[in-house]
């Protein structure tokens, strides 16, 4: 599969499950929401102390199988490798994620911006390297 019809898929989907790979190299697995940058990178918002983000800072390989609402149906799988942006700096990536993945504005952005700091947010970034799958 072409990596921008992996892109196009998650631009139009954003329900996934991600995979890390924890220290004795079994898969550690999350429910996310993801979405694409400007860059065409895949992004998932996290907190600093999960251990999807404590996996990747150790083994930057990270999977995702994105699927539809209706879950049994398209699919795409993408292998990466993932950087993580860490606050202060991710916090306006973070305004730009929200927007990209809920499609609208956020009622109090002020609000927002505390929340990514209460919780300590970041922001994984997913340079696509394999995209397999059943996009439709």
């Amino acid at each position: 599969m072409e990596l921008e019809q992996a892109r196009d898929f998650v631009r139009r989907n954003s329900r996934a499950v991600v995979g890390t790979y924890r220290r004795d190299g079994r898969a550690q697995l999350t429910p996310v929401l993801t979405g694409v940058d400007d860059d065409g990178l895949l992004e998932i918002s996290s907190r600093e102390g999960t251990a999807k983000v404590r996996n990747l800072r150790r083994d930057p390989r990270v999977s995702l199988c994105v699927f539809t609402d209706r879950f049994f149906a398209r699919w795409v799988q993408v292998d990466g490798s993932a950087t993580i942006l860490s606050l202060p700096e991710a916090m306006e990536p973070l305004v730009a994620y929200y927007r990209r993945v809920a499609g609208r504005e956020h009622p109090d952005w002020d609000d927002y911006r505390r929340a990514m700091d209460r919780d300590r947010r970041c922001l994984i970034k997913v340079t696509i390297e394999r995209a397999v799958g059943e996009p439709g």
